[in-house]
């Protein structure tokens, strides 16, 4: 094939993907929100709190089992108990899917802590301008140990 023809070849499927892709804004949105989204994940796994926190927006919310968080603040406290709790020896965690649509990102992961087994865990971030703007996550978690009561009795007079 002649370098002309190879040319040719990549501005046809230059214009396939631009037909795709309703824009090429779209594109770049696919591009950026995937490198946001690496970078968050690359962040986490070196217990980096503030380029964690960094990854979102100022005005942020994450919607979790337990409420949703909004802003920075909120949300660094939750991801401070996580880096905390992923951070103690044998902690693993393994991403299975990562798909991404535009400005949207979905992750399905797993993983387990000296505490927990993280059996299926679930990320949908929303990502404009380069920053997590919305992030949703649900995860059944399985604790180690249970919980166990000791009764102590109590000798009254």
């Amino acid at each position: 094939m002649s370098g002309q023809q190879k040319k040719a070849r990549l501005a046809l499927a230059n214009r396939l993907d631009e037909r795709t892709c309703q824009s090429k804004d779209q594109i770049s949105s696919t591009n950026s929100t995937k490198g946001v989204i690496e970078n968050h994940i690359r962040s986490l796994r070196e217990r980096n709190l503030a380029a964690v926190v960094d990854d979102f927006a100022p005005d942020a919310v994450l919607f979790t089992p337990s409420g949703i968080l909004r802003g920075r603040s909120q949300i660094k406290a939750l991801f401070e108990g996580l880096l905390e709790e992923f951070g103690k020896p044998a902690a693993s965690e393994t991403l299975h899917t990562a798909n991404f649509e535009g400005e949207h990102a979905h992750l399905i992961w797993s993983g387990e802590t000296a505490n927990n087994r993280y059996e299926f865990a679930t990320d949908t971030f929303l990502v404009r301008n380069g920053k997590i703007v919305a992030q949703s996550f649900a995860a059944k978690i399985t604790p180690k140990y249970k919980a166990t009561l000791h009764l102590v009795p109590i000798l009254f007079d």
